[in-house]
C-alpha cells in the first residue's frame, strides 16, 4: 500500500504546529521501531492527540476513526490522509482488514483503544479488544502511549516498551494493556 502525498505533505506543518504552539515533552520516543511495523495506542485525551503522534513518529500513521467522520469534503481529506474508518456499531472486519493490509505493508497503525474521548473527568475508559486482536493476528508489537497534561498548560507524551500479545483470548490480553496504560497514568 502507498503511502498518502496528502500525508506527506501535511506532515511537516503537523510538525511545525506541534513543536511550536503545543510544545509536547517527548519521553520515550527510543522505544518507537525505526524500520519495522508497529501499532500505537494508548489513552485518548483530545481531538489533537494525533498530531502528537505524527510528530512522534518517522513513519505515516494510519489512524483508525470512527466512520461518522467521513462523511462530505472532510471524509475525502481524511481518506486521503490514510484514515481508516471504523463502524463501531456494526461489528464488521472492513477496518481489521484494511489495519492488517497496512501492517503487511510494513506501515504504522494508531488506534485509542477507548474508541471516544472520556468525559465528565473519567481518567480511561474501558478499552476494545480490536487493538490486541490485530497485534495477535498480524504478530505486530504494539508501542504503548500515555498521554498526561492538558494542552492549554504542557502536554507530555511517553511511549512505553513494545507490547506483545501473547494469546487469543483477548479479553484477558485487553485488560492486561489497559492496566498497563493505567498504571503508566497514575505514576
Amino acid at each position: 500500500m502507498k503511502d498518502s502525498i496528502l500525508y506527506k505533505i501535511a506532515r511537516p506543518f503537523i510538525v511545525i504546529f506541534t513543536k511550536v504552539i503545543l510544545r509536547p515533552k517527548f519521553i520515550g520516543i527510543d522505544n518507537i521501531p525505526k524500520n519495522s511495523n508497529y501499532i500505537l495506542a494508548g489513552n485518548h485525551t483530545n481531538n489533537l492527540d494525533c498530531v502528537l503522534l505524527i510528530t512522534a513518529s518517522k513513519k505515516d500513521v494510519h489512524f483508525l476513526a470512527k466512520h461518522e467522520l467521513f462523511k462530505g469534503l472532510k471524509g475525502i481529506i481524511f481518506s486521503n490522509l490514510g484514515l481508516i474508518p471504523v463502524d463501531r456499531r456494526n461489528h464488521t472486519t472492513k477496518a481489521l482488514n484494511k489495519s492488517l493490509k497496512y501492517l503487511d505493508s510494513n506501515k504504522v497503525i494508531g488506534i485509542f483503544p477507548e474508541g471516544t474521548i472520556p468525559k465528565n473527568g473519567e481518567k480511561l475508559l474501558d478499552f476494545k479488544t480490536g487493538v490486541v486482536k490485530l497485534s495477535h493476528m498480524s504478530n505486530t508489537p504494539i508501542i504503548p502511549f500515555v498521554i498526561k497534561g492538558k494542552y492549554k498548560r504542557k502536554v507530555t507524551i511517553e511511549f512505553l516498551k513494545p507490547y506483545k500479545v501473547k494469546s487469543d483470548n483477548y479479553e484477558l490480553e485487553i485488560e492486561k494493556f489497559r492496566k498497563l496504560i493505567l498504571s503508566s497514568l497514575e505514576d
